[in-house]
């Protein structure tokens, strides 16, 4: 009695980056609420084992971007592989749910199918941008998606699967708990001043790639005058030691700061950002923001083949068209960057239509409680 029991409540879950252990942390402590007796184990990183989960693999040595990227982590992600597959074995657990991850997450989906246990996919891989065939092995392996982007639905229902639009998770966590003046004075900034953040990434690779061009960029708006104050704040994911090698023999020192990431953003006046979740961060602040990314020559090549979509920022996919600059790859020089930087900030009408702009994307987004939502969809499973 006491197995079936655990069964009945047993849910394993898995995320394999710093926003998808977020998102999966809303998810788990939703589903709680709603049943308490739910028991999580799978993949995720410190806000999931906070929520409770018991975790059988770090996500931490998972988290890579890039075709080329994910040779380095072979290893570690064949360890993870056949973890997951021996503990799905051994608890037979009621539900398994997914979090975006796709490379890793649907080979998973495929021997659940084999033992028989439901697949339920919260927020959606990005097959619509690239890989459209993918949808085929997603229809064939999960039983039910819930997606939070408002694109994404119809995509999925006009090719044949169970799926619900939940909004944004972002929508119930993106919010400054200080005014843009009274930030500047605590950290010493001049209100005065432009303040412009530099938000290179939440991984390691990333910020080798993307800082440097930050600062380089940093370092030319300096020398206009008055000059932009300029503040990094420090990615969970990562320690404020990772900057130091960067921020070595520059005249250049911005403001690093390691708490309140959505303080330094209201505060900023402009964001430099790599492509990612934290485009969707700046349009529920209403920040503008100048979009960048670099990945390795290879990955780069392979991607202009199978990338199917015009931009590469949410915002602009959300909203269909180009609502903040994207400066990529071999664009994404100093001088390209403080040049369009330097634009935004002496344009004031610009910056406010660009505020508007993001704040029809918010609009967008749906209301607060996707976690909520998505939770219930999955409980349906262990009914």
């Amino acid at each position: 009695m006491r197995t079936n029991v655990l069964r009945d409540t047993s849910v394993f879950i898995i995320a394999g980056e710093a926003s998808g252990d977020m998102h999966a942390a809303a998810f788990m402590q939703a589903m709680r609420n709603l049943r308490p007796s739910v028991v999580f184990h799978g993949i995720g990183g410190p806000a999931m084992e906070e929520a409770g989960l018991v975790s059988i693999f770090p996500s931490s040595e998972l988290s890579v971007v890039g075709l080329v990227e994910v040779v380095s982590r072979a290893s570690a992600i064949f360890r993870a592989y056949r973890k997951t597959v021996a503990a799905l074995r051994k608890l037979s657990p009621r539900l398994l749910v997914l979090v975006d991850f796709p490379e890793f997450n649907l080979i998973v989906a495929r021997q659940a199918k084999r033992l028989g246990i439901p697949v339920f996919y919260y927020i959606s891989p990005q097959v619509w941008a690239w890989r459209e065939g993918r949808v085929k092995k997603i229809r064939r392996l999960v039983d039910e998606m819930a997606v939070i982007l408002p694109f994404e639905e119809d995509f999925y229902k006009r090719r044949g699967m169970a799926v619900h639009y939940v909004g944004h998770p972002l929508m119930d966590v993106v919010r400054a708990t200080r005014k843009p003046g009274e930030f500047a004075r605590e950290h010493g900034l001049d209100p005065g001043r432009a303040i412009v953040g530099l938000l290179p990434g939440s991984r390691a690779g990333e910020v080798s790639r993307i800082l440097p061009v930050m600062l380089d960029a940093a370092g030319i708006m300096a020398g206009r005058s008055p000059a932009p104050q300029f503040i990094l704040p420090v990615a969970p994911t990562l320690g404020k030691e990772i900057f130091a090698p960067f921020l070595a023999g520059r005249s250049i020192r911005p403001l690093l700061v390691e708490t309140g990431r959505y303080d330094v953003m209201a505060a900023s006046d402009l964001l430099f950002l790599a492509s990612g979740t934290v485009t969707l961060e700046a349009a529920i602040l209403a920040i503008p923001a100048i979009v960048t990314y670099r990945v390795s020559p290879v990955t780069f090549f392979l991607g202009r083949w199978f990338i199917k979509v015009p931009h590469v920022s949410l915002v602009n996919l959300i909203a269909g068209r180009e609502v903040v600059p994207e400066v990529l790859q071999k664009d994404a020089t100093p001088e390209r960057l403080a040049g369009e930087g330097l634009a935004l900030l002496e344009d004031r009408e610009r910056r406010d239509a660009m505020c508007d702009e993001l704040r029809k994307v918010r609009d967008a987004l749906g209301g607060p409680g996707a976690a909520c939502r998505a939770a219930g969809l999955a409980l349906r499973f262990l009914s």
